[in-house]
């Protein structure tokens, strides 16, 4: 096949139970497009039926082209590989859960064609529950004023990105990864495209509430140094009262006032060596982050493809940088 105008990356985790359903829309979505289509299932992981399901479809149309990963390295490294291996003009990056219906895809080409680089689905309606739309509304809001990067809400990774900022989004290597706002800090053109998000075809939600807490947390760490301005700040805060109390505890002692005890002296001391720990904890998080970027290991490794020229013998991993 010549190089497609179109590739879909869809990163697969344990969705055996959705991925023939999925591939009857995408199929029937790319037969109506007006170019050559690839569609590239990336396996991070699974451990149902999934990988056998995507050999199958690889089988049954060459197409469909199968990345698996040689371990689960997460949702945002799965996308990563995915667009590392697409050839087309333009990349179509959505999940295999079918909450990003592929029926919305020719408005994002539309959009495409009307010349934007990069074209995002806007959910008009979450059906999370009450909890977690609070929670992404406040996490937005405080993303907004944390960093100067434009990551739009309700818009998750479901997204179209034309070539030229698919190579702008491959030289960013970082090991720690918020794909969204990689995306977004790259510039371009960009526009959104609201579409209804309707629940789970089948199975259950693989992000955690840890997962997305962590997620949240490389949101803030990787686009703003906020958090460490802060923790200087809040250090500054915590000194002026301590010299504060200092004083006015000296004084109290000259006029000869009785001293409350070692009650208040306790709060206080615990109050300052809390505010210590949380510090010293947010500058720990970005010196971790640091210390993954030195160790400098690949993103990802590959177990095995199916569909690429590229070889790859059953069971030998590939840094698939080497091959870029």
């Amino acid at each position: 096949m010549s190089e497609p105008t179109y590739s879909f990356v869809i990163p697969i985790y344990d969705e055996a139970a959705s991925l023939p359903e999925l591939y009857r829309r995408l199929a029937t979505l790319v037969d109506t497009l007006d170019g050559e289509s690839e569609i590239i299932l990336v396996d991070d992981g699974s451990r149902d039926e999934s990988y056998a399901i995507m050999i199958g479809l690889n089988h049954a149309d060459p197409r469909v082209k199968v990345v698996r990963l040689s371990r689960n390295f997460g949702h945002q490294l799965a996308i990563s590989a995915g667009i590392d291996f697409a050839n087309g003009a333009a990349v179509v990056v959505m999940d295999g859960d079918l909450q990003h219906p592929p029926e919305v895809v020719p408005e994002f080409i539309a959009r495409w064609r009307d010349g934007y680089e990069i074209v995002y689905g806007v959910m008009r309606d979450r059906t999370e529950g009450w909890f977690k739309r609070a929670s992404a509304r406040a996490y937005y809001a405080v993303l907004a004023r944390l960093t100067d990067v434009d990551v739009p809400a309700s818009a998750g990774d479901f997204r179209l990105l034309d070539r030229s900022a698919v190579e702008a989004f491959k030289e960013m290597r970082e090991r720690n990864r918020y794909v969204r706002g990689m995306i977004s800090w790259v510039g371009f053109g960009q526009v959104g495209v609201p579409y209804d998000c309707p629940p789970r075809f089948a199975g259950r939600s693989k992000y955690t509430p840890g997962r997305m807490l962590r997620l949240a947390g490389t949101g803030i760490t990787s686009f703003s140094d906020v958090p460490l301005k802060l923790a200087l700040r809040l250090g500054y805060v915590i000194a002026l009262l301590s010299i504060a109390f200092g004083i006015s505890a000296l004084v109290a002692r000259i006029l000869g006032a009785g001293v409350p005890g070692w009650a208040s002296i306790a709060v206080v001391t615990s109050f300052v060596g809390g505010f210590q720990l949380i510090l010293i904890g947010i500058v720990g998080e970005y010196l971790a982050r640091v210390y993954d970027e030195v160790k400098s290991r690949p993103l990802y490794l590959v177990r095995n493809l199916h569909g690429f020229e590229l070889d790859s013998k059953p069971g030998v991993a590939v840094d698939v940088a080497k091959h870029r």
